[in-house]
């Protein structure tokens, strides 16, 4: 049998294979940011025992919104939302992480409230966010001060105490895609000339901080960090990426995480740019960290399973194929056929082709 399907223990937590739900933004939240009973349906259908998921970015203040119709934890209200969604995966015997995110410079007045949107400094980029007007462009943005940061560290916080209280097993910290996180960590992005600028250490300082403070309300193994070394979503660049991400992981060792998650660079948002180009940022940072890794980005079920047997990853998450195969760990160890995704359905609308797909054989 592929290792892809032997238990795995991560934190108090033992997975029975290694198949993960990637984090994928949906947009089915109801409008004040609560998830809505599709929401609790579509994570249900994709619970398996002893299965770990990853659920889609999260909002963790009204003001670090990106998306329309993404989920908050960000209010007491929404607790009870996410509490139904992990009573549901746990009733078929799975795990469930929450990806905390801050959208950062991608976001939109309308979407923060009115401030600009925050960024470690101003760097002109283009992109376009989800209002309620649609896709428009990103408002300008502008440098977050000192004592913003402070708030955003405390934001963080309140989000993961009401998580626990939600019954969540995890955290993933979102420090990827281009996001607030990931600008402070790569230098394209980072122009700063104070404690959070400049070296290393300096840009790697704020997801210390907040990682110190999700380990404190989760404790020991059940937190996570997600990275995308090579990524261009949100026009996010780095001189030397190797060197930033390797001196971040190893930075990660420092405490009792539960994984780091890192995407691969043949992905861009939800489209695959390099087609069988074998994984490389997996390869580069399992040298460094000391603890689970998770490989995502383009993978198929020999993909998934040729690296965790050549150990360059321990687990393997599936975005894509998981919106159409609720069913896919199943799917995966037995070679069914799989069905094909609908991208038309990935971003916002209704429960066709968002919950309505069947399971292998019904």
């Amino acid at each position: 049998m592929s290792k892809l399907f032997s238990p795995l223990r991560i934190g108090p937590y033992t997975l029975s294979h290694r198949v993960v739900h990637a984090p994928t933004t949906r947009l089915r939240a109801n409008a004040d940011d609560s998830p809505s009973e599709m929401m609790v349906q579509y994570y249900s259908q994709r619970a398996s025992e002893g299965g770990l998921l990853i659920a889609e970015s999260t909002h963790m203040s009204s003001d670090s919104r990106g998306y329309l119709g993404a989920p908050g934890i960000y209010e007491d209200a929404h607790i009870p939302g996410w509490k139904h969604i992990a009573d549901a995966v746990h009733a078929k015997g799975g795990v469930l992480f929450m990806q905390l995110g801050h959208d950062g410079r991608q976001s939109h007045v309308d979407l923060t409230g009115g401030p600009l949107p925050i960024a470690p400094s101003v760097v002109p980029f283009e992109t376009d966010v989800l209002t309620q007007d649609g896709w428009v462009p990103a408002s300008p943005h502008r440098e977050v001060s000192i004592e913003e940061i402070r708030t955003v560290i405390r934001n963080y916080r309140r989000a993961a105490e009401r998580a626990l209280l939600a019954g969540l097993d995890g955290i993933e910290i979102h420090s990827a895609n281009g996001y607030l996180l990931d600008t402070f960590l790569q230098d394209g992005t980072n122009k700063r000339r104070d404690e959070y600028g400049g070296s290393l250490e300096n840009r790697t300082r704020l997801l210390r901080e907040i990682v110190t403070e999700m380990v404190e309300v989760f404790g020991s193994g059940r937190v996570g960090v997600r990275f995308s070394p090579s990524g261009q979503w949100g026009s996010i660049s780095d001189s030397d990426p190797e060197a930033t991400f390797s001196y971040a992981a190893d930075m990660l060792n420092r405490f009792p995480l539960a994984y780091l998650h890192v995407i691969e660079p043949r992905v861009k948002g939800v489209e695959t740019l390099h087609e069988g180009q074998p994984p490389v940022a997996s390869t580069f940072l399992r040298k460094v960290y000391k603890g689970v890794m998770i490989a995502a980005g383009g993978f198929d079920g020999d993909g998934a399973a040729a690296i965790v047997e050549q150990g360059d990853a321990d687990l393997v998450a599936f975005g894509r194929y998981f919106t159409s195969n609720p069913d896919l760990p199943a799917r995966l160890k037995h070679r069914w056929p799989l069905t094909h995704y609908e991208r038309d359905a990935f971003w916002g609308g209704s429960e066709v082709h968002y919950t309505d797909f069947p399971a292998y054989g019904t």
